[in-house]
């Protein structure tokens, strides 16, 4: 008999934070080994570097994105079919959806080196700038295959039970890459390849770790003989769409950032763009990470239809997210010129702008948390055409419009504006759908 014995538990914080701190802590130090990535560039490489590292974001993004859709989709798909008393048949979907996920990565990474010089050859860079960009992708690359697995893997152990393994996995793989980060670039001379390769392997951890659990059968979830159900695969992608599409989109919103920065500032521009984007990466990864750690007790309650816990599930998650906004905004206010001076002397024309840009931005940290968990929350209710449209018109419409208008009418400070702006516009779109469709899923 399966164990499900957490998902049987009474629905309070005490019990619901078990699910969740294991997904904070495993975000957050993700996204604190991304920033140290930055950290050891722009300190033993310099500014243009760290530059370039925002300017491969995009190509990135865009690699990850439908990984990401069958990750978030699939993990609702499966979690569904556990609540509905189905597991022989979501073991068979999940590994179907991973190796689908290999499939995709050996395509995503094959694309990537056929674009990635046209690309930037067409952005007007500096010659150093142009060549750190080349030479960080075509090293990350290199690995799209197990940050494929590691996405995956990461949500299927939460959904498993094994939250707190899954925290380990990122745990070390975080110390292995910043380890890396030091000895590639500081004592062997790699430059920015080092940093790419420091990362790569550090994202591998998790990848390895996860084809050791998952063909234990004593797994919750483990791999069995996959039978293809192109139903199965659509139902993923549906579920998951608005992830992808954030993924997507905050690769084209990016790209909007750097060119407006670029023809306003010039590449120190960018620079700034990239430390401000880790400190609000840091901030998100807590909303993010706590709505991952949820998504699997939403979709199996929906899944044996308990809407008492369902709405227990929801009042305490607003409560939360509103602890951890408050607590973001004001420690983001406060510490903004250390946080920036990490990456950048005071005397370093790149400093001034990111303080000015960074408590602008902080403003958004009041409504991003709601705006990620409301998509994430219809994600895991197998409603994933009103998530992309969350996802889509949070991250695309109204970055795009607020990228378009602001800045044009104010400058580098509309830039900085651009986020905030987008992100309340986001939340009214986000609470109206909360209330529209409370009575549908009874939450």
């Amino acid at each position: 008999m399966e164990n499900l014995n957490a998902y049987g538990k009474p629905v309070n914080l005490k019990n619901i934070l078990k699910f969740a701190v294991p997904t904070i802590a495993m975000t957050v130090f993700m996204s604190f080994y991304t920033m140290v990535d930055g950290l050891f560039v722009s300190n033993l490489i310099g500014t243009n570097a760290l530059s370039a590292i925002n300017l491969t974001a995009p190509v990135i993004q865009l690699v990850t994105a439908i990984s990401t859709m069958l990750a978030t989709g699939g993990s609702a798909v499966i979690m569904r079919k556990m609540g509905q008393k189905k597991p022989e048949e979501a073991k068979e979907d999940f590994t179907f959806l991973i190796l689908v996920n290999v499939v995709v990565g050996v395509v995503m990474c094959s694309l990537g080196y056929l674009v990635m010089k046209p690309i930037f050859a067409g952005m007007n860079l500096s010659a150093d700038v142009e060549g750190y960009c080349v030479e960080y992708l075509s090293r990350y690359l290199l690995f799209t295959v197990p940050i494929l697995l590691m996405n995956n893997f990461t949500l299927y152990m939460i959904a498993s039970e094994k939250a707190t393994l899954s925290l380990a996995c990122s745990v070390a793989g975080g110390v292995l890459n910043m380890v890396l980060d030091y000895v590639f670039i500081s004592v062997c001379g790699m430059g920015i390849g080092g940093a790419a390769f420091a990362t790569g392997l550090g994202y591998s951890v998790t990848a390895v770790v996860g084809l050791v659990v998952f063909c234990q059968k004593k797994s919750l979830l483990h791999f069995k003989k996959p039978v293809f159900r192109f139903q199965v695969l659509i139902n993923a992608a549906t579920n998951g769409c608005s992830e992808m599409a954030t993924a997507l989109v905050t690769g084209i919103i990016t790209m909007m950032f750097n060119w407006t920065m670029l023809h306003y500032v010039g590449e120190n521009g960018v620079a700034a763009v990239t430390i401000i984007m880790y400190v609000l990466m840091f901030a998100s990864s807590l909303y993010t990470g706590y709505s991952y750690g949820v998504a699997p007790m939403i979709s199996f309650y929906y899944g044996e239809q308990n809407h008492g816990k369902l709405k227990k599930m929801m009042a305490v998650s607003l409560r939360v997210i509103a602890a951890i906004s408050l607590l973001t905004a004001a420690a983001s206010f406060l510490f903004t010129k250390p946080l920036v001076s990490i990456f950048a002397r005071p005397d370093n024309p790149v400093y001034n702008l990111a303080v000015t840009g960074n408590r602008i931005c902080t403003v958004a940290l009041f409504f991003i948390g709601f705006n990620i968990f409301a998509s994430g929350m219809f994600t895991a209710l197998s409603n994933g055409v009103i998530s992309a449209v969350l996802a889509f018109s949070r991250s695309f419409v109204f970055m795009f419009i607020t990228m378009l208008v602001l800045p044009a009418l104010l400058g580098v400070h509309g830039i900085w504006l651009a986020t905030p702006v987008a992100e309340f516009m986001a939340l009214v779109l986000s609470a109206g759908m909360f209330f529209r469709y409370r009575k549908q899923y009874q939450y």
